[in-house]
């Protein structure tokens, strides 16, 4: 094995609070010989916030190592030359800095519950319909809080394909160029890549699809049998990240 695509929220942390072991066992795992990529569809904020946020909960992550869903979305802005209405929160518009927005042609939408009100997905809607394209970060179905589990963009989303009678272009997990993009920076293969996540369809299931062996890990969103929600099931679950990291560094180390 080459690598390891670890998940961050619900994985190596919830909000501001690291999963118990978490940091202790990543250093473990960065003392081997495996290259690691920090793969998130955190879309609520900048990559340099989230840096900074995993930075004090005591993980020892260098920035450039953090792949983002929004880095991949102002990528598709750029060789596409959209100009983006941005369904974004303001924390994470940094990411797309210096990228025009005036006269937007296109809608780049991510988890945005500031902005999910009437009045701007309207304006949304009136884009689209006008023929422009609809840019999704992602298309999660919920996430994990500290007071539970939270709707994700997914369905505002659907909402925005229904109303236009179009499909988004889903840009984060569980695509498979978002997961080849990962490997491509690393240099890997997708057979000799591991990825440990706590969402089974976008972390283990889009995984998998791209070849790469999926661990799930029961904290975060995971509740008692997803495994049984993607066929193939999981290459391995297991309680948690440490318990994933042991694993790893046992059988195939």
């Amino acid at each position: 094995m080459e690598a390891v695509l670890i998940d961050l929220s619900g994985t190596l942390h919830i909000e501001d609070t690291a999963v118990d072991g978490a940091v202790e066992s990543l250093k473990a795992l960065q003392k081997s010989k495996l290259k690691l990529k920090f793969v998130t569809n955190t879309t609520k904020e900048c990559k340099r916030n989230l840096h900074e946020r995993l930075t004090k909960l005591g993980f020892h992550i260098d920035i450039d190592d953090i792949f983002t869903s929004l880095t991949v979305a102002r990528r598709y802005v750029e060789q596409h030359k959209l100009r983006p209405m941005l369904l974004l929160e303001e924390t994470a518009k940094e990411d797309f800095e210096g990228i025009p927005q005036d006269d937007p042609n296109a809608v780049v939408i991510g988890l945005s519950p500031n902005s999910f009100n009437y009045e701007h997905l309207n304006q949304a809607f009136r884009l689209i319909k006008n023929g422009a394209p609809l840019v999704a970060v992602h298309k999660a179905r919920y996430y994990q809080t500290k007071s539970g589990l939270s709707l994700g963009p997914g369905a505002f989303i659907s909402g925005l394909e229904y109303a236009c009678d179009t499909k988004a272009v889903v840009i984060g997990k569980p695509e498979n160029e978002f997961y080849l993009s990962a490997l491509e920076d690393l240099n890997c293969k997708s057979s000799k890549t591991f990825m440990i996540g706590d969402d089974v369809r976008d972390d283990i299931g889009g995984a998998q699809c791209a070849g790469l062996k999926g661990i799930l890990v029961k904290t975060g969103k995971y509740r008692e049998g997803d495994e049984g929600m993607i066929d193939p099931p999981p290459y391995k679950t297991v309680e948690n990240f440490t318990a994933a990291v042991d694993h790893i560094l046992e059988a195939f180390l």
